[in-house]
């Protein structure tokens, strides 16, 4: 075989392999659906951390791009922003909420050290193969992390929706038509309950304070003012040892969510991506540093986009081409980013409430699925120390370097379990830890 498919055949009914494709037009509209399933987390995660969300869209087009050409259009994947990096980013850069993050700079230089982590691991994974990262972080280990890394953001997520008692309203109502559309949603509604959840708070709001005066209007001079065409706003990079420190060990939990996510894609497409694992490690991580490098977010597989194509069995690359392409368009729209700024506080707040949740209970979830035995104390106390480290915000210190509670709960996950170790045990099964039964999470 030749590095690209030497062909992607045409495809009219039934599933659509990922060397296969659908007529032209039909591509597009799926293209644009990626958009819409990826839109919710992709935005949300840079306005958490005071980034500019439209530059996060430009750089997962791009980054998406990147994943296409050093996978060889063989694995179909979307990589959006990643919500990994957002207690890590905050707590480096002192970012009080709210607005641009005038410590921005400093945030880029660690999450490029971390994309360069994760490509040299790629590297490595690429010569050695998989089994020693199995070994290093099998499911009693990934899912203490990513549980962990869901109650670290907590407190963030409550935080945007105490300034009032009116923002507390509107957050649970937010909140609660997420929880409504996910359950009783129809059809592709089903799949987005994050967007459409923060579109019904958007609206709720702009009633109870632009029409009832209730509270602080929307401001929509700045929409009116933005251009429809314009470059994204670009930031440079500053590279600062702690701030390097503290976010570049995020580089161990996008390998853990990406080797799930390969593996779901196995299962889904009954093809064995185990010989791409390397090279999508490699491109996550270049992809990850061109971002940085121009103003973006660290990016990762998106399991938005897999539940997508859970449902409409759908896997052609070509696919996430288009939708990569019309994510770059929106890049250069100013006027559709101004939009997006004038989302409200208490309306992130709620959404976060869901999605930091939701990370949560997914570690729990990496647990069941792979039936993690909980009566071994080796797998008890590794995943109580990840999460109260994490919970806590446990922050290690080190001359002038400090290492937070992300840092801690992973690197602790990974001590202690290895600590532990007694006699041989059988090791436990490692099954895809990112299925895509739940798409709503953008970790």
């Amino acid at each position: 075989m030749g590095y690209f498919p030497t062909r992607w055949t045409l495809k009219t009914s039934g599933e659509v392999a990922p060397d296969e494709r659908l007529p032209w037009p039909q591509t597009l509209i799926m293209g644009i659906q990626h958009v819409v399933a990826m839109f919710g987390s992709t935005a949300l995660a840079p306005i958490l951390m005071g980034f500019d969300p439209n530059t996060a869209i430009f750089f997962s087009g791009i980054g998406t791009l990147i994943f296409f050409a050093l996978t060889g259009g063989r694995l179909p994947s979307y990589l959006g922003s990643s919500f990994a990096f957002i207690a890590v980013v905050i707590g480096a850069t002192a970012y009080a909420g709210g607005g641009p993050n005038p410590n921005i700079p400093v945030a880029l230089g660690g999450i490029m050290a971390a994309g360069l982590a994760y490509t040299l691991i790629g590297i490595i994974v690429q010569v050695a193969g998989t089994g020693w990262v199995e070994r290093l972080m099998p499911p009693a280990v990934t899912g203490a992390i990513v549980a962990a890394i869901g109650l670290n953001l907590a407190p963030v997520a409550v935080k945007g929706i105490s300034g009032s008692a009116f923002d507390t309203a509107i957050g649970l109502f937010t909140v609660a038509a997420v929880a409504l559309i996910s359950v009783w949603g129809r059809g592709m509604a089903r799949r987005l309950p994050i967007l459409l959840g923060a579109v019904s708070g958007y609206f709720l709001y702009f009633v109870c304070t632009n029409l009832l005066g209730l509270g602080a209007p929307i401001d929509f001079s700045g929409v009116g003012a933005a251009a429809w065409l314009g470059l994204p706003h670009f930031e440079a990079p500053v590279f600062s040892g702690p701030a390097m420190v503290l976010i570049a060990p995020i580089a161990i939990i996008l390998v853990a969510e990406n080797l799930g996510h390969v593996k779901a894609l196995s299962a889904m497409t009954g093809r064995d991506f185990d010989p791409l694992i390397g090279r999508a490690f490699i491109a996550d991580g270049i992809a990850t540093m061109v971002s940085a490098g121009g103003g973006g977010t660290g990016v990762t597989t998106y399991a938005e986009n897999m539940g997508v194509m859970a449902v409409t069995r759908i896997y052609s690359t070509l696919v996430f081409v288009a939708a990569a392409l019309f994510a770059v368009l929106l890049g250069f729209s100013p006027k559709f980013g101004a939009l997006i700024m004038t989302l409200p506080g208490a309306v992130i707040g709620g959404v976060a409430i869901v999605v930091f949740g939701l990370i949560a209970a997914t570690g729990g979830r990496i647990w069941v699925l792979n039936r993690t035995d909980f009566s071994q104390p080796r797998n008890l106390v590794t995943a109580a120390v990840a999460l109260i480290a994490g919970a806590g915000d446990l922050t290690l210190k080190f001359g002038g370097f400090a290492l937070g509670g992300i840092g801690t709960a992973t690197f602790g996950a990974i001590i202690v379990y290895h600590m532990l170790r007694g006699r041989p045990e059988a090791p436990e099964a490692v099954t895809p830890a990112d299925a895509p039964v739940d798409p709503h999470r953008g970790s």
